[in-house]
């Protein structure tokens, strides 16, 4: 499975889909994992972590969608994430939809 971890762009959201072991976790079972580039950085991991766990770093989140089957979040997708979703993708998040009518 391809795995697409975006940086998340909620206000005051500085945790990170999957963290660097858990992306070694995914590599070592056969999965690819591309996390937007500065992703981890408000939970304190680097790019190079990322890379040394087995992730390609993804130049933005439009190529952290693009490639992937199942979309790793922490908060629920915002509204510019939105049109960066398709069907055939897999979405892995909290869904906190209630206070957002749309």
């Amino acid at each position: 499975m391809r795995v697409g971890v975006p940086r998340e762009i909620k206000a005051n959201e500085h945790r990170v889909g999957l963290t660097p072991m858990a992306v070694r976790e995914y590599a070592a079972r056969g999965h690819a994992v591309s996390v937007e580039t500065g992703a981890g950085a408000g939970a304190g991991f680097t790019d190079d972590d990322y890379r040394r766990a087995g992730a390609d770093i993804a130049p933005d989140a439009e190529a952290a969608f693009a490639g992937a089957e199942m979309i790793v979040k922490v908060k629920e997708p915002q509204k510019a994430e939105w049109e960066r979703l398709r069907r055939d993708q897999i979405l892995f998040a909290y869904l906190h939809l209630a206070p957002d009518p749309e």
